[in-house]
């Protein structure tokens, strides 16, 4: 598999299958995305992964908080401005489509957006942490990091779905992982085998054309 199948095939999958992925596989993925570029070398990366008991542990905290916490930073700007806004409007409703939950339904929609706290099935939860003293620069480094992890699982079979979810709840993480007060939580992300069979794995969030966003000058 080379680099623009595995950018191809990874998708934002939100049903696992139970299946166990082994601990060395997890290993030699992170070890491997930590290639990722990082100004000045500076490699902020901090990755906490869970599985097993440890996992149920801590999932069974988060079911006992369905609120969540304050947020240490804002997901989404306030108030969203086209097109951003449209964009993300139009994948909600894909999403909710694929399962069949119309917009009026708010119970289930919420419902489904709780499953990010079992992080949708997956055998393998992921944190991504980085010091509280470093900026915006090295919040990019990390998701390369990031991205770096997602196209290495897909080269070995696995699926993934970055979850900055898990920014609701920076207290249940930091305290559950003993993360160090200069430390804070950036993002989750939910590791496994992707559950085929479920519809809500179908969907490929759509991508404008590169004349939206890009342009060339100078080229012949």
């Amino acid at each position: 598999m080379d680099v623009s199948e595995a950018i191809a095939r990874r998708v934002s999958v939100r049903a696992f299958r139970p299946d166990a992925v082994p601990g060395e596989a997890v290993a030699e993925i992170l070890a491997r995305a930590a290639q990722a570029p990082s100004g000045g070398n500076l490699q902020p990366w901090r990755v906490y992964g869970l599985a097993g008991e440890p996992l149920a542990e801590f999932k069974a905290l988060v079911a006992a908080n369905p609120f969540g916490e304050e947020p240490e930073y804002d997901v989404y700007p306030p108030n969203l401005w086209e097109p951003f806004r449209s964009r993300r409007f139009q994948n909600g409703e894909d999403l909710y489509a694929t399962i069949g939950i119309p917009r009026e339904d708010r119970p289930a929609r919420l419902r489904q957006l709780a499953k990010n706290g079992d992080f949708f099935g997956a055998p393998v939860g992921l944190f991504f942490c980085l010091d509280r003293g470093l900026g915006p620069p090295q919040w990019a480094d990390l998701g390369m990091f990031m991205q770096n992890v997602m196209l290495l699982a897909v080269e070995r079979g696995l699926d993934t779905c970055p979850q900055e979810y898990w920014a609701r709840y920076p207290k249940t993480v930091a305290a559950f992982l003993g993360l160090p007060d200069d430390h804070m939580l950036f993002a989750g992300m939910a590791l496994g085998y992707c559950e085929a069979s479920h519809p809500i794995n179908g969907l490929k969030a759509s991508r404008d054309a590169f004349e939206v966003w890009g342009e060339l000058r100078g080229f012949a």
